[in-house]
């Protein structure tokens, strides 16, 4: 039987020096695919096409889609990339911040300065729904945030999921571009760093305290484990 071609790599764009791809790239490289890891903040280049790459997902980190540093404007420019190509992308947080203000949307922050650090329900749209019943995965009913800044969704956009501090949780542009303003990918080990080493964040207008957070984290995760699960494989085309 004839061996299958090597699956071409998933780009990974991070943005802080000890940052990981955590569960999504766990169950990327299960999928066979490698991880072409880059750190534009870091001085790596973006590829000027996606040709010998599956698709790519852009991480969240501590800045904001609105900083005037280089290499913020330079990914936002670069999602140009995916969405001319036709090329599976997925924006998590951060990630998804940039793709709505690429194709013309606001990032915000509350005006009451409130955050979403911690579990927050999230409520799908018909669209939602309707893509869940495709993906055979109901959506998860709390999803992981930490974040103080939202985004709308873009007019050439649908929104799949919405909150309540921060209305537009989940969007789609075209049929492979995704956008969660939520983190799926976030381990156990990466939720314990974050709280420690920015355990300031919590007391920001509507975080949840940590004790919360890994409450809410026993009770909800296994769920959103099993929809990210999901999720990737359709987002991936594995199960068309």
């Amino acid at each position: 039987m004839p061996r299958r071609p090597p699956k071409a790599p998933i780009l990974i764009v991070l943005h802080q020096e000890h940052s990981t791809p955590g569960r999504g790239g766990r169950l990327l490289r299960e999928r066979g695919f490698p991880l072409d890891i880059r750190r534009p903040r870091y001085g790596d280049p973006l590829p000027e096409t996606l040709a010998g790459h599956t698709g790519a997902v852009i991480f969240g980190g501590p800045m904001s889609a609105n900083d005037p540093d280089d290499f913020v404007k330079a990914e936002i420019d670069w999602i140009a990339v995916p969405l001319k190509e036709n090329k599976p992308y997925l924006g998590l947080c951060l990630g998804a911040q940039m793709m709505a203000k690429h194709l013309g949307a606001s990032v915000w922050a509350h005006p009451e300065g409130r955050a979403e650090i911690g579990y927050y329900p999230l409520l799908p749209t018909a669209a939602g729904n309707a893509l869940s019943e495709d993906w055979g995965v109901p959506w998860p009913s709390h999803v992981y945030h930490w974040h103080r800044e939202g985004f709308d969704c873009p007019a050439s956009a649908e929104t799949l999921a919405t909150g309540d501090d921060f209305p537009t949780q989940a969007i789609r542009a075209g049929q492979k571009a995704f956008g969660l303003q939520f983190h799926p990918e976030v381990t156990h080990a990466m939720m314990c760093r974050w709280t420690v080493m920015a355990e300031e964040r919590l007391r920001m207008p509507g975080a949840q305290d940590r004790i919360r957070q890994l409450a809410g984290r026993f009770q909800h995760d296994p769920h959103v484990s099993r929809w990210l699960d999901r999720f990737l494989d359709h987002w991936l085309d594995e199960k068309r």
